[in-house]
């Protein structure tokens, strides 16, 4: 199974900003399968090296509209990537340092994190804050900006992403995730298949009711639900967006259409206790599954 990855939120630059520079034992490595191994990045460097790669496939591959700044430093960059943790994969088969072994990146933003540091980023398009404000027993954590090299589209990879945001989760006692989910372009109406099965079949109901803001709301509901084939709705949707479903995501009201990243933006909601019991089981309750 080959799955493409793209999850991105708004672009706010910040070239100034320090990262955070930690260095961790070999021991934090979260996962393996083969060559291929998950873990947190460890210093500055290995952010560094992780923003080259959204670059590459968020700038030359999908085409998303770069200031001077981020074109010049040929790097995805912007003032959140200080304050989250950054996910890596890498494969130890590639000769040299870890900065050029990293192949694929999830940044993760803990609900503590984001309310010391000016909140989460997916807030410029959708109501989260209402969202999390209706929850104030339960701990959020936002996915976002995710990326895999090309070549590494492919199961293994995507299993060692889940991995390490299951392991992460269960380390922070997390309750819910979220995080945006893309489609290529900026017209909805091109999607009308598959945002109108969302919109009919996995929407946000009751206490997880979550909107896109109202001055960027972009309607899903293109076709009646008589007039939906499940099977090519299917077919329509990008894989991430497909693998949150399988896990038992829910997708918020509305869509909206982001013009720098040529996009049109879903949110996706993921209560922990929603994660189907196959996964879970898969994954290992305390995410020993692949653990190494």
């Amino acid at each position: 199974m080959t799955i493409e990855i793209l999850d991105r939120a708004g672009l706010i630059e910040q070239p100034q900003t320090r990262i955070r520079t930690t260095v961790a034992p070999a021991s934090d490595v979260l996962g393996r399968i083969g060559t291929l191994e998950t873990r947190l990045a460890r210093t500055a460097s290995e952010i560094d090296a992780a923003q080259a790669v959204r670059y590459r496939v968020f700038y030359e591959e999908m085409k998303a509209q770069a200031t001077a700044d981020i074109e010049r430093r040929r790097r995805d960059i912007d003032a959140w990537d200080a304050v989250c943790d950054h996910l890596l994969v890498l494969d130890t088969a590639i000769e040299g340092d870890a900065e050029e072994q990293i192949v694929g990146t999830y940044r993760l933003l803990r609900q503590d994190v984001a309310r010391q540091t000016g909140g989460f980023y997916s807030a410029s398009e959708f109501g989260v804050d209402a969202l999390i404000e209706r929850h104030p027993n339960k701990k959020f954590m936002e996915l976002g900006r995710s990326c895999v090299l090309p070549e590494y589209r492919t199961k293994r990879t995507v299993e060692l992403l889940w991995q390490g945001n299951w392991a992460y989760a269960l380390k922070h006692g997390i309750d819910a995730m979220f995080g945006c989910g893309s489609f290529p372009g900026r017209i909805p109406a091109e999607h009308a298949l598959a945002l109108s099965f969302l919109h009919h079949t996995v929407r946000v109901t009751d206490e997880w009711q979550v909107s896109a803001r109202p001055e960027l709301f972009r309607t899903m509901d293109l076709m009646p639900s008589e007039a939906i084939n499940a099977r090519k709705a299917l077919a329509a949707l990008p894989p991430l967006i497909k693998g949150y479903m399988r896990l038992g995501a829910m997708v918020g009201e509305g869509a909206v259409v982001d013009h720098a990243f040529n996009t049109t933006d879903v949110l996706i909601v993921l209560p922990i206790n929603n994660i189907s019991g196959r996964y879970i089981n898969y994954y290992g309750a305390d995410a020993t599954r692949f653990a190494s």
